[in-house]
């Protein structure tokens, strides 16, 4: 096989909520960022690392996120815990209308629109 990774996701916001999105991936979900190459940092945006794949943030000027499926899924250990500190910073949760045997699931919008799926396995639970 000649692929053999995710290397990075991209997603995407509207130029005028590109501080609320930053606060939302670097201080809501507190994922780590990285340093952007030098000839990129004038672009804004940022890029984050989670295990071995990063997600990076731009900006465009005309987007339609709000109303796409498309989206990105974290991994979480305790989705009640992560659900309650969403819900502290006023992120509106959206049920899950298709479960999946196995899973426990939600999805958010990101400040830019973006899609997102919180999910953790219950496969081990009685």
């Amino acid at each position: 096989m000649l692929i053999e990774a995710i290397d990075h996701i991209q997603i995407t916001s509207s130029p005028d909520v590109e501080d609320a999105i930053l606060f939302f991936y670097s201080n809501i979900l507190e994922l780590t960022e990285i340093s952007k190459p030098e000839n990129l940092k004038a672009n804004g945006g940022a890029w984050y690392l989670l295990g071995n794949i990063q997600l990076h943030i731009s900006t465009e000027k005309v987007i339609n996120n709000e109303t796409s499926r498309r989206h990105i899924c974290f991994l979480v250990r305790d989705l009640n815990t992560l659900k309650r500190r969403l819900e502290a910073h006023g992120v509106e949760i959206i049920p899950d209308q298709n479960p999946i045997p196995g899973w426990n699931r939600f999805f958010i919008r990101d400040p830019g629109g973006n899609r997102v799926e919180l999910a953790e396995s219950n496969i081990n639970e009685p």
